[in-house]
């Protein structure tokens, strides 16, 4: 009987040479870091622009709500008890006899504790005489007091008023109300009644100086009130003046952080601002980055929903910072578009040569 051959199911692999072994080897052990540093790069730019997408969509969604907010707030009782303060101030104004004007010197606790005394008393001879209205000569004998930008008033039930003026480039603003009001005149005084926007702390005003430093209470709302107009308005002129060139722009409801972008053929630039007290008008903090674009490459490089991606690490503007927390909102976006590409071609030279 023939001898049965036994076949092989695994393939034949041919022996390996030494020539082979050796290009294998310079292969594994060839450096691949120009090729990974790139990749990881790419990676690290599309996380980059995913994040910032990211935010700016949480952003808007909070900015929507916040928005919502303010509108129900501002409606119903809000909008009733404004009405009712105007209308209560208007016939306070009418009924002093005089406004005095005072300078700082007199600006002082003593004569608070004057009006105090004085609205006591009126409205102790009410109650005697069993009043519902103050007599002609009471009401002749009442006076406002002027300081700046308020004004203050004496008004029915022992209660004190103060009418905030705000002002922005020497137009004047809305005006806001606060009441004071004490049981008796030995007692510390509170808030009883105010129009002041609810994101700003008057509160916390109240909590730390009302009862000890009341010039001190007055003067830090008036203070508050008059430096949230003021970065309103910068931000409403930089709208008004700049915003066919600025991509996007976000702010805080009491506009104490400020956030814009501006995008050019040659750049994308991301600006911050924040204010570390309510009663500033200035930024105390300023960061702008600039990602320089190369103009071949702006098609490329642009995003899902329009938006510019930039091809290369950002550069901080110290110049744009500078101007930030040194002028005023409209200023320095005019200092930084004027400065922009020298800057941009200093930190990245090959951006605008083509």
């Amino acid at each position: 009987m023939a001898a049965t051959e036994k076949t092989s199911s695994e393939p034949i692999v041919a022996p390996t040479t030494s020539f082979e072994q050796t290009q294998t080897e310079q292969f594994r052990k060839r450096p691949h870091g120009q090729s990974t540093e790139m990749v990881l790069f790419k990676e690290e730019d599309t996380r980059l622009a995913t994040r910032l997408d990211a935010t700016r969509a949480r952003l808007t969604a909070l900015l929507e709500r916040h928005e919502n907010l303010k509108e129900r707030l501002s409606r119903d009782s809000d909008k009733i008890i404004f009405e009712r303060l105007q209308r209560e101030f208007e016939a306070a104004k009418v009924s002093h006899a005089e406004e005095i004007s005072l300078d700082e010197e007199q600006w002082n606790d003593g004569l608070i504790a004057t009006i105090r005394e004085k609205v006591h008393i009126e409205a102790d001879k009410k109650a005697l005489q069993g009043q519902t209205i103050v007599f002609a000569d009471q009401q002749q004998s009442r006076t406002a007091y002027r300081i700046k930008n308020k004004v203050i008033y004496c008004l029915d039930s022992a209660r004190i008023g103060i009418l905030y003026e705000t002002d922005f480039a020497g137009e004047p603003f809305e005006s806001y109300h606060c009441v004071l009001e004490s049981k008796s005149f030995l007692e510390k005084m509170t808030v009883s009644e105010h129009t002041v926007p609810f994101f700003l702390p008057i509160k916390e005003a109240e909590t730390n100086f009302l009862s000890s430093n009341a010039i001190k209470f007055i003067d830090c709302v008036g203070d508050m009130l008059q430096a949230y107009v003021d970065r309103r308005e910068q931000v409403r002129l930089v709208k008004e003046l700049y915003g066919n060139q600025i991509a996007e722009l976000f702010h805080s409801l009491p506009y104490n952080m400020i956030e814009f972008v501006i995008e050019d053929y040659y750049c994308k630039v991301t600006a911050s601002v924040r204010y570390s007290e309510l009663v500033c008008t200035l930024p105390s903090r300023a960061r702008v980055l600039a990602w320089p674009i190369h103009p071949s490459k702006k098609n490329s490089s642009r995003g899902e929903n329009g938006g510019t991606h930039a091809s290369s690490s950002p550069s901080r503007l110290t110049y744009a910072e500078e101007a930030l927390t040194t002028m005023s909102l409209p200023e320095a976006y005019a200092e930084i578009v004027l400065n922009l590409k020298r800057s941009v071609r200093q930190v990245s030279p090959n951006v605008l040569r083509d």
